[in-house]
């Protein structure tokens, strides 16, 4: 068995000269890039500084949960996602991939340079119309994406992504919903324990989990939220393609509502998320180019079971670090997925 090259900083210069990337002799820089929970990222500079790549490989443990060993082929899943949206993606929300190395598990792409991250504007400033904008243009993606991959048969075999598809969504649909040692406070533990002991609830969430699990329908990105889009002057980008694989529109959109509202809920003020909600959902149906959307409900019911795990799971976001915030973002986080409302209108 080949064992990998492991790309350091001292053979990063080296290695990008035997692929093209850098000139024989020019000044290879190399920083930090990212948070890097999955994989190995940097930022490299090249030259004087002006010509910048980011570059990251895919190891079999992940950078930030070095207990969790994953196929090293998520990078190759990744870079097949960005080959096979590129025709619907008019308007360049993904990253222009500038080389795959597929046997070292290396992808580089063009450097999006220091654009601020979607949940951190949310967060900050709390804006709706930020959240409607960059809705309406993920949406628009998303509904294209899925319209043209739509009953595609070769895909489900090019996007075998077992294993990131397991991982993500046990983290998702399996362990918020049951006896867990995550780290929360006692106020929001006990509403864990609640939702333990609420069947119900279990059993919605273990029924979307079988849904998520069938490998049939569009190819989905799979991870569409907020640490993954950086909104640029030209519009959103999205990043991190790692766990696309072929299954349920309503998850990819869903999971996107549920970051652009999770601000907002938990600041308890829901009532500037209905127009997000409507526009998102609107962009996405109108660009589904008269393929038939999924129901409304299960896009929101993934975006309730989103809303929890980001509250009460093992990846909570900032914007529910105070009890009262991810109070709220729960109590909405429940009522999607127990009562799904039918229309967008009707959302909050």
């Amino acid at each position: 068995m080949r064992v990998q090259l492991r790309l350091t900083p001292e053979n990063l210069p080296d290695y990008l000269w035997n692929r093209g990337l850098a000139g024989r002799g020019e000044a290879v820089r190399v920083e930090e890039a990212g948070d890097g929970n999955i994989n190995w990222v940097r930022r490299i500079r090249l030259g004087a500084g002006e010509r910048t790549l980011i570059v990251k490989q895919a190891r079999p443990a992940l950078e930030r949960f070095p207990e969790y060993e994953v196929t090293t082929e998520r990078v190759v899943f990744e870079a097949r996602y960005y080959e096979t949206v590129r025709p619907f993606d008019r308007t360049g929300v993904c990253p222009r991939v500038l080389d795959f190395d597929e046997a070292e598990r290396v992808l580089v792409l063009e450097d999006l340079g220091d654009a601020p991250r979607l949940d951190h504007v949310l967060d900050r400033d709390g804006d709706p119309a930020r959240a409607a904008e960059a809705g309406v243009a993920l949406g628009a993606f998303l509904g294209a994406v899925h319209a043209g991959t739509g009953g595609r048969a070769d895909l489900a075999a090019r996007f075998a992504n077992d294993d990131m598809r397991r991982l993500h969504g046990d983290h998702i649909f399996d362990l918020p919903f049951r006896a867990n040692a995550f780290a929360l406070s006692p106020v929001l533990r006990a509403r864990a324990e609640t939702i333990w002991r609420d069947e119900h609830v279990v059993a919605h969430a273990r029924d979307a989990y079988e849904r998520y699990l069938v490998p049939a329908g569009v190819l989905v990105h799979a991870d569409v939220q907020g640490g993954n889009v950086l909104l640029q002057a030209q519009g959103p980008r999205l990043l991190d393609a790692e766990i696309a694989h072929v299954g349920s529109g309503a998850f990819d959109i869903g999971i996107l509502l549920a970051h652009l509202v999770v601000s907002a809920a938990a600041r308890g003020d829901t009532g500037c998320s209905r127009p997000v909600i409507e526009r998102t959902w609107r962009a996405y149906v109108e660009h589904r180019a008269g393929a038939r959307a999924p129901a409304f409900e299960e896009a929101i019911r993934y975006a309730g079971i989103e809303l929890l795990r980001r509250t009460l799971g093992a990846a909570r976001v900032a914007a529910v670090a105070s009890d009262a915030a991810g109070l709220a973002a729960s109590d909405l986080g429940l009522r999607w997925l127990a009562t799904p409302p039918a229309r967008a209108a009707e959302a909050v």
